[in-house]
């Protein structure tokens, strides 16, 4: 008897390492699907482009819901639908502020906190317009606390169009710059 309750916990105990194991390897697969695994170009195996406002987790510069406040000097307010790429606006101000900081940066020409700003975006996920190669540029905005480049981009095209992910390329909104 005693020999059959020893190996019921040592039985017991493989079923828990193998579990934790299980988990770990779950948490794992969730932290690479969610800020990517890799530092360089897009993940692939991302979820299906969509073309949806997201809310961000990092803090505007506006203390007020800007969506609803009866239009913009352009005529443009984050939520509205743009015709030309068929994405969903985003004004320079509501962008967190770490974003509106890289925009900066690219208008001054730098310098990037990443060798890799200012590299070709090669739009293979095909969200953004079709255009030839080196149309678009991407710049890394720095995410606090992110052990590497992170999930947060500014995508330039040479048309001067900019486009803001915040989850490393399966969705974007179209920048609108009103104060340059």
């Amino acid at each position: 008897m005693a020999a059959a309750k020893i190996a019921g916990m040592t039985w017991n105990r493989q079923r828990a390492q193998t579990l934790l194991i299980v988990l770990a390897t779950v948490a794992f697969a969730a932290y690479l699907l969610v800020f990517g695994g890799e530092d360089d170009g897009p993940r692939t195996g991302a979820p299906a482009p969509t073309a949806t406002a997201t809310a961000s987790s990092l803090p505007s510069t506006t203390a007020t819901d800007s969506s609803h406040d009866g239009g913009a000097e352009d005529g443009v307010r984050s939520g509205d639908l743009d015709p030309e790429t068929g994405l969903v606006w985003v004004r320079e101000r509501d962008l967190p502020y770490l974003a509106q900081d890289t925009l900066a940066l690219i208008d001054r020409g730098g310098p990037f906190p990443y060798d890799r700003d200012g590299i070709t975006f090669e739009n293979r996920e095909g969200i953004l317009p079709d255009h030839e190669r080196g149309y678009y540029r991407e710049y890394t905005v720095v995410a606090p606390g992110a052990d590497n480049r992170g999930p947060l981009r500014i995508v330039t095209g040479a048309g001067d169009e900019f486009f803001w992910t915040e989850d490393h390329y399966a969705s974007f909104e179209r920048i609108s710059r009103e104060q340059r």
